[in-house]
């Protein structure tokens, strides 16, 4: 299958907004531009899957305005869309598969698609040899560090921007997840987000964070992020054949009061910064960057997936915006 962005179809036009000079903010990246973006050269890493305990081998590649973000199987020979409507498990991570071969799956794309969505990254190919990426440290910051290597290049096309115009929200139980219009005026893609989590382990307990997605503040306040687990699950985990990777080195490992880490937490509220970091990886698989804010409760890989699906099944809660270039403005 060709990794060709594809958004849902329209009967109207897309909005088309002409932004100002002023729009370009320093520091914010490619995040909030209106302008795609692939990466400057090809780099790649090697790790452990999480859940299979294999050895995987990944590069990242550039691609060509309009590709997308596209996972390559290359002991299948088979490309994957990053998108929403390509998922097919969503227990312990995001899980795409080839629509027309099921066996063709990919897995734990959360954390690099979090890290290609502060950057920017529109386009890029990313090949791997197995069947999820590997945990690196468990947080989006390697991820991060492997863009700042490979450098970010502008592309010569304007970048498709979903603007969310009505709230859409999915429930189950007490949990929720919730996309809105952004509140007030901005120029630039933007998109806000607010995740609070409550766990009956002391040592997560409640806890929210809340973000305005550009390349700085997922850098300072959320990359390094870590997952996590419940002690008393990872007996029955390994049972069934997930965690076989898992460690206290990819992990924050909890009982009870205690985080089992020996160095402990990275910073406050991590538990609820690492569900962040999960929403904008999963957030990203519309296939376009959106514009809109983001408000849950409990949420996991399941919400956030059902969430998009119920956006793109109504077409008066969103549209397509694009814009010219900013060069084309200044001339």
């Amino acid at each position: 299958m060709d990794a060709v962005t594809r958004l849902p179809s329209r009967a109207a036009s897309p909005m088309v907004i002409e932004p100002s000079a002023a729009s370009v903010v320093a520091g914010h990246g490619a995040s909030q531009s209106w302008r795609q973006h692939t990466l400057k050269s090809s780099i790649g890493c090697v790790g452990v899957g999480v859940h299979s305990g294999r050895r995987v081998v990944l590069t990242l590649h550039p691609a060509a305005a309009g590709h997308g973000i596209a996972f390559r199987r290359t002991d299948l020979s088979r490309t994957i869309a990053a998108r929403y409507d390509n998922v097919v498990d969503t227990r312990l991570s995001t899980v795409i598969a080839d629509p027309d071969w099921a066996s063709a799956r990919v897995g734990m794309i959360e954390h690099l698609m979090a890290a290609f969505a502060a950057k920017g990254v529109d386009n890029a190919l990313v090949e791997l040899d197995g069947p999820e990426l590997p945990i690196l440290d468990g947080s989006a910051a390697p991820y991060l560090f492997l863009l700042d290597c490979a450098g970010i290049a502008e592309q010569d096309a304007a970048r498709p921007i979903i603007e969310v115009t009505r709230p859409v929200r999915v429930t189950d139980g007490a949990a929720f997840a919730e996309l809105a219009p952004l509140r007030g005026h901005a120029m630039r893609p933007t998109l806000e987000l607010e995740v609070s989590i409550d766990f009956a382990a002391a040592a997560i307990g409640q806890q929210s964070h809340t973000l305005r997605l550009n390349t700085d503040s997922f850098r300072a306040e959320v990359a390094r992020a870590r997952t996590f687990a419940l002690a008393q699950e990872i007996e029955q985990l390994r049972a069934a054949g997930f965690a076989q990777g898992g460690s206290l080195d990819n992990a924050i490992v909890v009982d009870g009061a205690t985080v089992l880490n020996p160095d402990g937490l990275r910073m406050d509220s991590e538990f609820a910064r690492h569900k962040l970091v999960d929403a904008v990886g999963d957030l990203s698989l519309a296939g376009a960057a959106l514009h809109g804010r983001f408000v849950a409760h409990r949420t996991g890989h399941g919400l956030n997936n059902r969430l998009l699906r119920a956006l793109f099944a109504n077409p008066a809660c969103w549209r397509q915006v694009t814009a010219r270039s900013f060069d084309a403005v200044a001339a």
